[in-house]
């Protein structure tokens, strides 16, 4: 069985926490609950991106969950230009971990490049 759910944040600093809340409690319901700390990281780091690098003024991102046989799919869309990329930490930075912190948590990653905007593909296997 196939499920999905999916919710669309405003450009706001509180939506980092809302997207947090919704994928906790999807993951609850679905009774996915070990995948919780793992998603909710990453989600926090593709919607801090999104707000500060790829969401225009007056528009919104959006949050996907889908699960079906043994993974979880986190996808996360914009409207922005530019595509994100993982790089390897440096120890004299204070920023620049987000994704590569993703990488390490996720089975899978990827992004798709869109006529506008782009999705940002996170795949995690079902404990």
């Amino acid at each position: 069985m196939s499920l999905s759910q999916q919710r669309r944040f405003p450009r706001r600093e509180t939506s980092v926490r809302a997207s947090r809340d919704f994928v906790i409690g999807v993951l609850t319901e679905w009774r996915l609950t070990p995948l919780i700390e793992d998603i909710r990281l990453c989600v926090s780091e593709l919607a801090t991106n999104a707000l500060a690098h790829a969401v225009p003024p007056g528009r919104e991102f959006a949050v996907q969950l889908s699960a079906a046989d043994d993974l979880v799919l986190l996808e996360v869309r914009d409207s922005g230009d530019g595509l994100p990329a993982p790089r390897e930490p440096d120890d004299k930075s204070c920023s620049g971990r987000g994704l590569y912190l993703v990488t390490q948590l996720a089975a899978e990653f990827e992004v798709d490049h869109h006529g506008v905007g782009k999705t940002v593909r996170v795949t995690f296997k079902k404990p």
